[in-house]
């Protein structure tokens, strides 16, 4: 029997639909020759999951998103997710399903499994839902802070472009490296002040405390118990010498003393002082001159009032 170009055309074009079909549905994840078991899930938000998105059970991939169903008769009762999973998998009771968000973008399901040894879902079930707050609802809850530090930076950047803006700033900077090059200056000055003048000067140092140490050891050697004896030795004949002086029992206390001697000498030099100043005014009466070398008697002389 002889087939027609016709019919090997459409053989031809339903065999490779087909083929189409299945390299489809491999790209999706979808296993076409295996078995896998169903669930459903009731999410509240499906936050852009996507058909054919992977399905971890605590981190580990188990499944996919086989559908995803609105409820179009009943808005806001949630989306239906349809989960296929690896045949006799077994998901205990007590097991959420929680939608971890990425960070660039996308969504993946995530089943935390429970811990019951006896109890687990049937196939067909449906597995409660939880909010997860993961890494995205933090950053969300982070957004108001972070605007606000924004708004503190975007501040600081304003004062800091305004200062820096400010001329004084400028002469700020200009002294600034002024007085790194005095410093600079200064310490070099003080490097050769420690490598010439402070060894001299630790020289000297040493050789005065040497002779402190030679000064000492000759005070040392001196008699000192000795040189005080003489001295309190020396200092009462001081004590003596001025207790005679102050008493009237000796001719020089008297001198100092006695106020009688003051006055008898004080009138000795006031008569020889009138009989000075008589001589002088009638000098005749005391010395007489004659040319013949006759001697005339000399008269008494007048008597000098006494004071």
């Amino acid at each position: 029997m002889k087939i027609s170009r016709e019919v090997k055309i459409g053989l031809t074009g339903i065999i490779a639909l087909v083929l189409l079909f299945f390299t489809i549905k491999f790209l999706q994840g979808v296993q076409l020759f295996s078995t896998r078991d169903t669930y459903f899930i009731n999410f509240g938000n499906a936050k852009a999951l996507a058909k054919s998105s992977p399905v971890y059970a605590d981190g580990y991939d188990v499944g996919i998103v086989s559908d995803i169903r609105y409820d179009y008769d009943h808005p806001g009762s949630g989306v239906i997710v349809e989960i296929s999973v690896e045949h006799g998998m077994r998901i205990p009771v007590g097991t959420t399903a929680v939608l971890d968000e990425a960070m660039l973008g996308g969504c993946t399901l995530n089943l935390l499994m429970g811990n019951s040894p006896v109890e687990r879902y049937a196939i067909g079930d449906t597995i409660p839902s939880a909010e997860n707050n993961g890494l995205m609802a933090k950053a969300a809850d982070m957004i108001p802070k972070l605007e606000q530090t924004l708004a503190k930076v975007d501040t600081l950047l304003t004062t800091l472009n305004a200062l820096a803006a400010d001329p004084n700033v400028r002469k700020i900077i200009a002294n600034a490296e002024v007085i790194t090059a005095n410093l600079d200056q200064s310490s070099r000055d003080l490097n050769k002040l420690l490598e010439k003048d402070v060894p001299q000067m630790t020289t000297t140092f040493t050789a005065a405390g040497q002779n402190v140490v030679a000064l000492t050891d000759k005070l040392n050697q001196l008699d000192l118990e000795g040189t005080m004896a003489k001295v309190d030795g020396t200092m009462n004949n001081v004590n003596q010498m001025t207790e005679r002086l102050n008493s009237p029992d000796n001719n020089i206390g008297l001198l100092l003393n006695d106020t009688s001697l003051y006055g008898n000498l004080n009138r000795t030099a006031t008569g020889a002082a009138a009989l000075v100043e008589d001589l002088k005014s009638h000098p005749k009466r005391y010395v007489h001159f004659s040319v013949f070398g006759k001697k005339d008697k000399p008269q008494a002389p007048e008597k000098v009032p006494s004071e």
